[in-house]
């Protein structure tokens, strides 16, 4: 399955019940969804199924990071789910890195593997407080250089590091990218943010965007009006 459109909701419902209304209410194409963590504990492999028997890519969005050995079976389920894209913490190591990819390369149609370089909600005083010293861009560059070497698809990073990932890794190196909001909206909790028109400017592949759009008092305008922001946005050159 792949996704034909830059636009990921992030399903950030309490119940399957929950995501099934919110989607049913949006049109049936013209984006794909995230599974994240509280979802997935809540309702396990039956969400996921939900939405892959509707023709729905799904991005399973768990960020495993444990021993190579887990990570691999880990990502083996994922991928016997039918999920387009599965993601790990490139900060789990090369060994670990290279054990998933392997783990899907087994598959004949694997999901997209993606690495989290840092959280959009942590600024240079976070990292600093679990030992990395320097700030949010240079640790993705690292962590980015990592990925790549070990064969990833690609990283999530915030949209203010797109450019940087792609000098790193190259244009065919994927971006997925939360911290996606309107100018002058609330940040929510995140800390390094762009509108949509911006990340896709900086050549941005896929833009996770969870609250515009589910917490919006008409989410089927909220989804076209960001459509509508980024459908003839060029990535700079």
């Amino acid at each position: 399955m792949i996704a034909s459109s830059p636009i990921i909701i992030a399903l950030d419902c309490a119940s399957a019940a929950g995501a099934v209304a919110l989607v049913e209410c949006l049109p049936s194409s013209g984006y794909s969804l995230k599974i994240g963590k509280e979802l997935f504990t809540r309702e396990g492999p039956p969400v996921v199924h939900e939405f892959v028997a509707r023709g729905i890519p799904v991005f399973l969005d768990l960020k495993f990071h444990d021993i190579p050995n887990t990570v691999a079976a880990a990502c083996r389920a994922a991928a016997e789910l039918g999920v387009w894209m599965v993601n790990v913490h490139i900060s789990g190591g090369a060994e670990m890195l290279r054990a998933a990819r392997e783990a899907l390369a087994t598959y004949r149609e694997r999901p997209l593997l993606i690495g989290v370089t840092v959280l959009t909600s942590l600024g240079a005083a976070d990292l600093l407080s679990i030992g990395i010293s320097g700030d949010p861009a240079t640790q993705v560059e690292r962590l980015t250089r990592l990925a790549f070497a070990c064969g990833l698809d690609g990283v999530v990073c915030s949209p203010q590091e797109i450019a940087a990932v792609k000098a790193v890794a190259g244009a065919g190196f994927l971006t997925v990218t939360p911290g996606i909001r309107a100018a002058g909206a609330d940040l929510d909790d995140q800390q390094r943010v762009a509108t949509p028109r911006a990340a896709i400017a900086a050549g941005g592949d896929y833009l996770v965007i969870g609250r515009p759009i589910t917490r919006a008092a008409d989410p089927v305008a909220a989804l076209a009006d960001i459509t509508s922001q980024i459908v003839h946005t060029a990535p700079r050159a």
